[in-house]
């Protein structure tokens, strides 16, 4: 019987001899994507051992859909519940189909955020670009937890910081090629601009333009109180 079978939960996959026989992620444990401090104060944390104990791909999501910020540490290094929720990804290593299901649903802009912060730490660099791209057109306001509070981002925000930061959420982020490598090794179509939504709102008047301000200004659905 293997040492790690009385383990609980995460800590089973974290063999201190270095032992890992389930699936990978970039050809390596998924949880190790994580740095072991952060890992640790995971684990360790109430939310990990209260809400996100044996929680699988369908009952994360009663999880996630009460998210109400985003984040990974705060006050004395104290790791966010979105944190602890993208290591239990990383545990489960969900089907792609079910975190495209996540990522395209509208109603839960947390529950996409928490999917979009997945992709980029578990998805080959492409598709990380193909997926996470069209989000670049959600304007939708999110609470991000700090060490010092919060500030309020957006969500096109919070998916370009994720494709060209090396740390986001306080997590280095695993090495990615650029965009312009990846079309220069025909792994990637030429992106189209976003600007060409703007100057086709500006060639329609400053009518439209005022709408669009609004939406940025945080009236993009009910799920936008924190």
């Amino acid at each position: 019987m293997s040492r790690t079978a009385d383990l609980p939960d995460a800590k089973a996959m974290l063999d201190s001899r270095g032992l890992y026989e389930g699936p990978t992620i970039h050809s390596m444990n998924p949880l190790l994507l994580m740095e072991k401090i952060i890992r640790e104060r995971i684990i360790d944390s109430l939310y990990w051992k209260e809400q996100a104990w044996g929680l699988n791909a369908a009952t994360l999501l009663d999880r996630a859909v009460d998210l109400t910020y985003i984040g990974g540490q705060y006050a004395n290094q104290k790791p966010t519940a979105f944190i602890c929720l993208v290591l239990k990804l990383l545990q489960l290593n969900p089907e792609r189909e079910i975190i495209l299901e996540y990522i395209q649903d509208e109603d839960f802009k947390y529950l996409r955020a928490l999917a979009a912060f997945y992709i980029r730490l578990a998805w080959p660099a492409a598709e990380v670009y193909k997926t996470l791209e069209p989000l670049m057109r959600d304007y939708r306001k999110l609470r991000l937890r700090t060490q010092t509070g919060f500030r309020l981002t957006y969500v096109d925000e919070f998916i370009d910081e994720l494709l060209t930061k090396e740390r986001v959420c306080d997590i280095a982020l695993p090495r990615m090629p650029t965009r312009t490598q990846l079309e220069d090794l025909d792994e990637l179509d030429p992106r189209e601009p976003l600007v060409s939504d703007v100057e086709s709102d500006e060639e329609d008047g400053d009518g439209e333009a005022g709408e669009e301000g609004e939406v940025r200004a945080g009236s993009g659905g009910s799920d936008d109180e924190a």
